[in-house]
């Protein structure tokens, strides 16, 4: 069953509200994406340590309802 970009969209933000998010399906199968998150919650922190905040905030869909996500995250400056 496929994972639709609204829903990922939403499970980032409920961890990280302040987030810009960018998603793209890049496969059209709502089984591989891309997302570009943005959140001062980044700040301080290693990109190993931000891409694990978004991963942490998939919790269990990761690996499963979502089979791939290549991610990219930035600070978000003010």
């Amino acid at each position: 069953m496929p994972m639709e970009q609204v829903e990922i969209e939403k499970l980032i933000k409920a961890s990280l509200p302040d987030a810009q998010i960018e998603i793209i399906d890049l496969a059209g199968d709502n089984n591989h994406f891309s997302a570009h998150v943005i959140s001062a919650a980044f700040e301080g922190k290693s990109r190993i340590q931000q891409h694990k905040m978004v991963y942490d905030a998939l919790g269990d869909k990761m690996g499963g309802i979502l089979h791939a996500l290549a991610l990219k995250t930035s600070i978000k400056k003010d």
